[in-house]
């Protein structure tokens, strides 16, 4: 979605660069842990529930830990999908690293917060690897869209002032309704069902060129 030149006839602005970034794993695996492990955690702006409901893996050991904990590790893996990091920038202070410690550091600041940061994997039973290999599966099989139909193409006079605010990314959560937020100035985040209906993200993308 980006030449070096502009092409005649073309209404996407030449210079015009977005990443769209459809399974953002810290993202999902917060999604997933709320409901597979019944958390019923408090905040002014939570997201909603998953489209696809995942299977209940049972009551946690810590409930009021667990409850009290999700919505500040998902605020802060939120903000962090506004950082801009390149893995490959700390490939080589990952490997000359002191020690576990140092490593974990290096891996936070690429990663973000994370609930294994927190609590381990012990949460992450085979009721999460059937439900995220099915989200992949899905993903794969879904029909490759023309341009024209893309979501971007659709909303492209609501996305070019959006675009020209700054917007750089869009992050989309398979959550019900909708769920819109500027992320650090760069990053709109939103439901699949928002980005897919042209009406909807149009509205979104407007908010990020307001706000």
């Amino acid at each position: 979605m980006r030449s070096i030149t502009p092409m005649e006839g073309n209404p996407w602005p030449h210079d015009m660069l977005l990443s769209i970034d459809l399974d953002r794993d810290q993202l999902l695996e917060l999604l997933w842990i709320r409901e597979a492990w019944g958390l019923r955690p408090n905040g002014d702006f939570l997201p909603p529930l998953l489209v696809d409901e995942p299977i209940r893996s049972g009551e946690p050991e810590s409930r009021g830990a667990w409850d009290a904990a999700w919505p500040e590790v998902w605020e802060g893996a939120v903000d962090h999908v506004a950082v801009l990091v390149e893995p490959s920038m700390f490939e080589e202070q990952i490997r000359k690293a002191d020690g576990a410690q140092e490593r974990a550091e290096l891996l936070r600041r690429i990663d973000g917060p994370t609930w294994r940061e927190r609590f381990g994997d012990a949460a992450f039973d085979e009721n999460y690897r059937t439900w995220i290999n099915a989200r992949h599966e899905a993903r794969r099989d879904e029909r490759p869209r023309l341009v024209a139909e893309t979501p971007e193409r659709r909303s492209l006079p609501a996305l070019i002032p959006a675009w020209e605010a700054g917007l750089t990314k869009i992050i989309t959560i398979p959550c019900r309704g909708e769920y819109t937020r500027v992320v650090g100035g760069s990053v709109l985040l939103v439901t699949e069902a928002t980005r897919d209906d042209p009406d909807r993200y149009a509205d979104a993308l407007e908010t990020f060129a307001q706000r």
